[in-house]
């Protein structure tokens, strides 16, 4: 099957297709994470594997799992790796609810679908309308499963869109996951959020930090924070 290849800066390429692509959610998601080097980490629902590629730009984590229950989505991964030379990557086809590790995780990181499953316009094609639709993947599947596969004080961070931000937080409290911090992200200064960027902790109590909003544009051009998340990467 033949991919588009995107470069990533100099050394890192992505393999999109119609089905499974990126936005600028996955750049935002991936600098909200604050992955360490030290962190083991896994992805639910990785697509082409951008998430797992930017973070192997400026500092990469010890060792990521890369999880899709879609073969094509596993298979763009797999090239990305191959072109970008990615050792530390281990791409997994399955259904991320019934993943199992001997060791719990430092960071588990999710870009889920943005629409409830049965709700809006579905996409067109069945591999579109996994990725972008709830199907296989609820905010209660994301939470509970990232509460059981967590150390004690581990990280799930997740993204959305505002109106299902509810939806994440009482998900994250009933899996033992206190929501620790939030920024939302607009296009300008004067425009209501369209991204919502959460962080969860296992066992923490309770007590939200906001952080500031990041804001896209600025007088129809790029913010410097904006800039400076596509020139990094993460």
């Amino acid at each position: 099957m033949n991919f588009n290849t995107e470069p990533i800066g100099d050394s890192i390429y992505v393999c999109t297709s119609k089905a499974h692509g990126f936005g600028t959610d996955a750049f935002l998601l991936t600098q909200f994470s604050n992955y360490k080097q030290k962190d083991l980490v896994c992805e639910f629902g990785t697509g082409c594997g951008i998430i797992p590629l930017l973070m192997q730009k400026a500092r990469p984590p010890k060792l990521i799992y890369a999880i899709d229950i879609q073969q094509q989505a596993i298979d763009q991964l797999c090239a990305g790796m191959q072109l970008s030379h990615a050792e530390n990557i281990i791409p997994i086809c399955m259904d991320f609810k019934q993943f199992h590790h001997e060791k719990f995780f430092d960071l588990i990181i999710c870009n889920p679908p943005y629409q409830p499953c049965g709700s809006g316009y579905e996409s067109e094609t069945e591999a579109q309308r996994i990725a972008r639709h709830g199907v296989y993947c609820t905010p209660e599947d994301v939470c509970t499963t990232a509460s059981r596969l967590l150390n004690f004080g581990g990280r799930l961070c997740v993204c959305g869109k505002p109106e299902r931000l509810p939806d994440y937080i009482c998900a994250m409290r009933q899996a033992n996951t206190e929501p620790k911090r939030l920024q939302f992200v607009s296009r300008t200064a004067y425009d209501m959020p369209w991204l919502f960027l959460l962080e969860g902790k296992k066992g923490a109590k309770k007590f939200l930090q906001m952080e500031k909003p990041f804001i896209m544009y600025e007088n129809g051009t790029l913010t410097p924070q904006a800039e400076a998340l596509y020139q990094k990467g993460t």
